[in-house]
């Protein structure tokens, strides 16, 4: 992106610097309950776990699931990870008992670590699973007696440092859009928790200027990766998170006002609700702490991010990138008011363009979207045909997630869409998430999804699955209306020949559709 608008100053740390130096200040504020973690107790209550967990026998490259909503523990349990050589697995609350099973499981965990908060989930995964630490933190776990108190275990344990902490790793999961869940398992480092070569510190921390008087706003579930990496960097980096329960978006106003939030992050399906509020909602809270405004996770339509610039000023920044972390594109609300619809230009990888055989494409021509790397950056955990289904078929080192999109001739990427999901209508390949962002301006749609539906004649037909607003009329004098609001913007052929409504639209609690989940509604 050619530097950081905020400076390029950097020091290596972890949460345990800042606990010498800033002991009482607070590394987690919960928006909801005001519930607080220091850095003193996260520093104490991190080294007490990783040292238990090295008592019982969990070595350099074992792995540790968590099963929890939004608590402030969850920062413990990853800090005492990161500081042992250890992967952590967070594991989707939202996931039915078998599914949850699949990923501890999957993973090899050697420890679970689960919050009464959960405890449904977390009984039944219990039951189903064979893991020989379990660990219950917040309560008990009614109807299970396999787990063991978690301050209770960790009461005679000291909270001094371990004297080697190597750096661990979160492996996570994909969020299994369009099928079961990857485990993306990156290679561990030698280096010491804090030493340096932590990516996201190195290339987010001068890129968004986080510094220790950071606040940053993480309104999205801790199970996915840029809440989870990013609340932790501002940690390490000795800034605040404050994390929000759950998403609602007048909340999330008012948590900017209340705690002078300086940096937050978003997904698209957040800035609609956003900008559905009346307008003398959105005008009663103050955001003028607001510097930066990240986004990433999904496309955004563009009228959409428009109006969020508009509302909120030139702060928001986006970046494209991935759980599995093969590459990275960065964005200004500058550059993106010269490209409406880019999501930048790389800055971690080279960008490739390529079609189904492997050749490189000219700039404009859409195929899949590769970054070119030093070396393969991660493999899919118990799943080598998927890794390799995920390499170029001439380059080990260039890796793709499955997306589509073009490049311009200065090297500013745009996506399409995911090549799943692209719509074949009489030949001619239809993205959905073209029409999708056409829909989701009309004031009488809440969220919308665009599949691709048998059709004798075309072979496919595009088709949109509507989640209408609020005491919306939704029926055929609707559906005539949106299908024409489509092809008053784009070309006619990509406008739905039908629209259905529905009460909900499946989505992960960060904004992807689960297209694959709606699609089955309408089997081929």
């Amino acid at each position: 992106m050619g530097g950081s608008p905020f400076g390029d100053e950097r020091t290596d740390m972890y949460p345990g610097t800042h606990a010498a130096t800033t002991p009482d200040k607070p590394a987690v504020v919960m928006a909801g309950s005001g519930a607080t973690l220091t850095f003193r107790e996260l520093e104490e209550g991190s080294a007490r776990l990783a040292r238990h967990l090295h008592e019982v026998g969990l070595r350099r490259g074992d792995v540790v699931a968590l099963v929890s909503e939004n608590t402030p523990r969850v920062f413990e349990v990853y800090w005492a990870a990161r500081r042992s050589g250890l992967y952590v697995t967070l594991v989707n609350h939202h996931l039915s008992a078998p599914e949850a099973a699949y990923i501890v499981t999957d993973c090899g965990a050697k420890a679970l670590i689960v919050s009464a908060g959960v405890a449904g989930l977390a009984a039944a995964v219990g039951d189903a699973v064979s893991v020989d630490l379990m660990l219950a933190f917040g309560g008990p776990i009614p109807g299970s007696d396999r787990y063991t108190d978690y301050d209770t275990a960790l009461a005679g344990v000291s909270a001094e440092p371990m004297a080697e902490q190597p750096r661990g790793a979160d492996m996570l999961y994909s969020s299994g859009t369009t099928g079961r869940p990857k485990g993306i398992k990156p290679a561990l480092t030698d280096t010491q928790v804090d030493g340096p070569g932590d990516t996201y510190i190195d290339l987010f921390g001068p890129m968004y200027g986080f510094d220790t008087e950071t606040v940053y706003l993480s309104p999205a579930p801790l199970y996915h990766a840029a809440p989870l990496r990013f609340s932790a960097t501002v940690q390490a980096i000795g800034g605040t998170a404050v994390i929000m329960e759950r998403f609602e978006p007048e909340a999330a106003l008012a948590a900017i006002e209340r705690h002078s939030v300086t940096h937050s992050q978003w997904v698209p399906t957040m800035f609609v609700r956003l900008l559905k509020l009346p307008e003398e909602v959105r005008r009663r809270y103050d955001h003028s702490t607001l510097k930066v405004a990240i986004h990433a996770a999904a496309p955004c339509p563009p009228e959409v991010k428009q109006a969020m610039i508009d509302w909120w000023g030139p702060v928001l920044y986006e970046y494209y990138s991935s759980t599995e972390s093969n590459g990275i594109t960065f964005i200004t609300s500058a550059e993106w008011l010269e490209r409406p619809g880019s999501v930048g230009r790389a800055g971690l990888g080279i960008v490739r363009i390529s079609d189904d055989e492997g050749k490189v494409l000219a700039p404009y021509e859409i195929g899949t979207i590769y970054f070119e790397r030093d070396e393969r950056p991660f493999q899919y955990h118990n799943d080598p045909a998927k890794t390799a289904a995920a390499q170029h078929p001439d380059h080990e080192n260039w890796t793709t997630t499955g997306d589509l999109g073009f490049l311009d001739e200065d090297g500013y990427l745009f996506l399409t869409d995911r090549k799943a999901f692209t719509i074949i209508s009489g030949g001619v390949n239809i993205y959905p998430r073209e029409v999708e962002d056409v829909l989701v301006t009309h004031p009488a749609v809440l969220d919308v999804a665009v599949i691709g539906v048998p059709d004798d004649e075309m072979g496919e037909a595009v088709k949109a699955v509507v989640q209408p607003a609020e005491g919306v009329d939704a029926g055929p004098e609707l559906e005539r209306e949106l299908i024409e609001f489509v092809r008053e913007r784009i070309a006619h052929y990509k406008a739905p020949r039908t629209v259905d409504f529905t009460d909900f639209l499946p989505r992960t609690p960060t904004g992807k559709l689960v297209k694959q989940e709606l699609r089955d509604r309408y089997p081929h």
